[in-house]
């Protein structure tokens, strides 16, 4: 009577196993890299640009050939290098971004944990805050530059009214994402509020308080602009709202594009701060893959 030897036993089964275990048909345009795939968008992106503007589809007086743009690109970073105009406006539309967004997390995680911790906050205080962020936020503009002047802390204002309602709803939602369980584990171990709220919540709310974070990160920018277009100033905002006035199209693109690269700096910085915070999330913390 013969013996089956164990290891082909073993592989027998494992080839069972695989044949019985479903698994996801992955695409073609899935599997290609992700850089190939964002050079691929851009070629095609500045390929139809092109192409609407040597055809005369567009005017160029409302849309710069590609060509164009990219030489006021260099104008403009060679003006940034150089020190000239453009970097103190620079500057200044960086420092209002930064205290609009210092004072948004301030405010915002504040009113946060008071919405996610307390009963009141939730009924009372919610709201007026849903109501408030309902409002056009572009029309509070002019009250801004009423109340505080055309300084730079009007523009700050309206960077940190834009932020702050994503980084309320944010904290809020972390707070009550803790698992039930681990609730009554605390409560059974006689733990207070604030140890609850610091060892807890707190933690296990993380990856939604930054996800909060990440949307006023995005918002903050487009206030401190919008504020520099409607009350003055002396940023980029007011750049480009000189430069359109003179249909100087190119510069404006390619102001918008220099913008564009200081929100995602700002965005990588606070992806980058919660892949080193929320070190359990590091597949999926920047919402990207690879």
């Amino acid at each position: 009577m013969s013996q089956n030897n164990p290891t082909d036993v073993v592989n027998a089964h494992h080839d069972d196993l695989q044949d019985t275990v479903w698994t996801e048909d992955v695409s073609f345009i899935d599997r290609i890299p992700r850089a190939v795939s964002m050079a691929m968008v851009f070629a095609a992106f500045v390929g139809v640009w092109q192409l609407s503007t040597s055809l005369g589809l567009v005017s160029p007086i409302i849309l710069p050939t590609p060509g164009e743009t990219l030489d006021d690109l260099i104008f403009v970073g060679k003006n940034l290098m150089s020190g000239d105009y453009m970097l103190p406006a620079l500057w200044i539309t960086i420092k209002e971004v930064i205290y609009g967004f210092a004072l948004a997390i301030l405010i915002g995680f504040s009113l946060g944990v008071l919405v996610g911790e307390t009963v009141f906050g939730e009924r009372a205080v919610m709201p007026y805050l849903v109501a408030i962020d309902t409002m056009p936020k572009v029309a509070f503009a002019p009250l801004f530059v009423a109340w505080l002047g055309f300084g730079i802390e009007s523009k700050v204002a309206l960077a940190t009214f834009i932020a702050t309602f994503p980084i309320v709803v944010g904290t809020a939602a972390g707070l009550h994402a803790a698992d039930e369980n681990a609730r009554m584990l605390f409560k059974t171990m006689g733990a207070s509020r604030m140890q609850t709220l610091i060892k807890m919540k707190l933690p296990m709310g993380l990856p939604q308080i930054f996800t909060g974070l990440k949307i006023g990160a995005v918002g903050v920018m487009a206030g401190a602009i919008t504020g520099e277009f409607l009350g003055g100033g002396k940023g980029f905002g007011e750049l480009i709202r000189v430069a359109a006035s003179q249909l100087q199209t190119p510069r404006v693109f390619s102001l918008i594009l220099y913008l564009s690269l200081l929100g995602l700096a700002l965005y990588a910085l606070v992806t980058w701060t919660q892949r080193k915070v929320v070190f359990w999330q590091k597949d999926s913390v920047g919402g990207l893959r690879e």
